[in-house]
This record gives structure tokens, sequence and C-alpha cells, in this order.
């Protein structure tokens, strides 16, 4: 058989690298993609998580929920931080879950330095333990109180 007379079909003619076609391409992309929604789902599941109470995020988180909880109180005096009993937050953000325990002040809200302000005694004597969430932008230095609760306790 002469050389001239071999023909190469279109169909059986081949070429390395083979080129990429829109039907090779989307072949690969859609198992990829639910892949990826599939693993993003287990791995991003939206439960809160402990963490480590000293973590600095969450310190400002702290010192920002108590900041708005004196803001949004109608009582003249400020509380301050005594205690985290819970320190979590969700996976994958900075948005914190906190059980905080707080007392009631002999300073006025607006005073300077209310973590060194002893604490009221007999009758006039508070405790609040509160539950915040807090979503912080730390970036912009920015905080956002999502939800609160706070249940006045008696000693």
């Amino acid at each position: 058989m002469s050389p001239a007379a071999v023909a190469i079909s279109p169909s059986t003619k081949s070429s390395w690298p083979p080129v990429p076609t829109l039907e090779t391409a989307m072949r690969w992309k859609v198992p990829l993609l639910v892949g990826l929604i599939v693993l993003g789902t287990h791995v991003c599941s939206c439960k809160f998580v402990d963490i480590d109470k000293s973590l600095k995020d969450f310190a400002s988180a702290v010192e920002y929920a108590v900041f708005q909880f004196n803001e949004d109180q109608e009582d003249e005096f400020a509380y301050k931080f005594l205690q985290v009993h819970r320190s979590q937050h969700k996976r994958l953000t900075l948005i914190y879950l906190m059980d905080l325990e707080m007392g009631r002040t002999v300073c006025k809200k607006h005073d300077e330095d209310i973590d060194n302000c002893p604490l009221q005694e007999g009758t006039e004597e508070k405790m609040v333990r509160c539950t915040f969430i807090v979503d912080v932008r730390a970036w912009f230095s920015q905080f956002s109180l999502l939800n609160s609760t706070c249940v006045e306790r008696s000693w």
C-alpha cells in the first residue's frame, strides 16, 4: 500500500496534548463542584465549638458584650465582668458564643476603669449571668451583638 492510498479520517486523527473542549471541561467540573459542596457542608458545619478563653478576638468580644450590656441597661451603675462560664465560636467564623457572669459595681456606667470598681454589697448587690452571641470583624474593629439573654442571680 502506498502512502498516498492511506486516508486518515478526521475522527481517527488525534493530537497530543489533547485539546480541551467545552464538553471535556464540563465533564470534570461537575463532579468537582459536587465534591466540594459535599465536603464543604460536612467541614463547615454551623455548630459552636469550645475555644480557649484567652484568644485575643474572644477577649475583645467579651469586652464589647459587657460594654453593650451596660449601654442597654437603664441602671445608672455599671456591671463588670467576673467570670466566663462558656467560650465557643462557630467554625470558620469569628462569631462567638459566651456565658458571662457580671456584678453590679458602685461606679456609674460611664466612669473610667470599671474593672477596678468594687461590687455593691447588701441590698444593692446584683449579679447577672448572660449569654451573648457576638460577631467580630477584627480587620475592621467592628462588633455586632447578635443576641443576648440575661438572668439575675440571687446568692
